[in-house]
C-alpha cells in the first residue's frame, strides 16, 4: 500500500482522462458520461463509470447500471465521494455470451488512514438495446490461483528427464 496517493482531480476537457486511457477526458469519457456517444465496449463503460465515480456523476452512475436503471434518479444530499486514486484494467473479455462481457479491475482509493485501498473486481456488462450496461459484481478480490494439476505416478516426470514420475523424482 503506498502512503503517498493523492486524489484525481475532477475531471476537465483539455486534461488527461481520470481513467488511465492516455486521452483527453473530452474524446475519451466525457462524451460517454454526457450521452453524446455510446460505450462501444463494456471496457468502455466500466472506464466511464470510474470516471464518473472520480467526477461525482452520480446520475450517470444510476443510469448505468442495471438494477438502478429503470427507476428514477433521486440526488443522495449526503453522499460523500471516496478520494479515488486510479484505475487499473487487468483484462477485458468480450462477448462471453451473447451481449455479455466482463471486465476485471481493481480501482484505487484513499483509505482512512491516508494509504491507498483498492478495490479488485472482476464485473458483468450486458448491451442491452445497443447499450453496454453494469450488470453486477461477479467476484471481489483477486482471481483464485489454480493449482497445477497433481503429477501421477505413471505419468511422465515433470523434470524432463524422460522417465516415469516414480522411477525418477517421486522417492526424492
Amino acid at each position: 500500500m503506498s502512503t503517498s496517493a493523492t486524489a484525481l482531480p475532477k475531471p476537465v476537457p483539455g486534461q488527461p482522462c481520470p481513467c488511465g486511457s492516455g486521452h483527453d477526458y473530452a474524446v475519451c469519457c466525457e462524451p460517454i458520461i454526457t450521452g453524446k456517444r455510446k460505450a462501444a465496449t463494456a471496457e468502455e463503460l466500466m472506464r466511464a463509470r470510474f470516471t464518473a465515480h472520480v467526477a461525482n456523476e452520480n446520475k450517470f452512475l444510476h443510469y448505468s447500471y442495471l438494477p438502478s436503471s429503470k427507476e428514477p434518479y433521486v440526488e443522495e444530499a449526503d453522499a460523500a465521494p471516496l478520494p479515488w486514486t486510479r484505475l487499473v484494467i487487468h483484462s477485458h473479455e468480450p462477448d462471453v455470451k451473447p451481449n455479455v462481457s466482463y471486465v476485471d479491475f481493481t480501482a484505487y482509493f484513499i483509505a482512512e488512514g491516508g494509504g491507498e485501498g483498492a478495490l479488485h473486481e472482476k464485473s458483468e456488462f450486458q448491451r442491452i438495446n445497443g447499450n453496454w450496461i453494469f450488470a453486477r459484481p461477479l467476484r471481489e478480490g483477486p482471481a483464485p490461483v489454480k493449482a497445477a494439476p497433481k503429477v501421477g505416478r505413471n505419468d511422465p516426470c515433470p523434470c524432463g528427464s524422460g522417465k516415469k514420475f516414480k522411477q525418477c523424482c517421486l522417492g526424492k
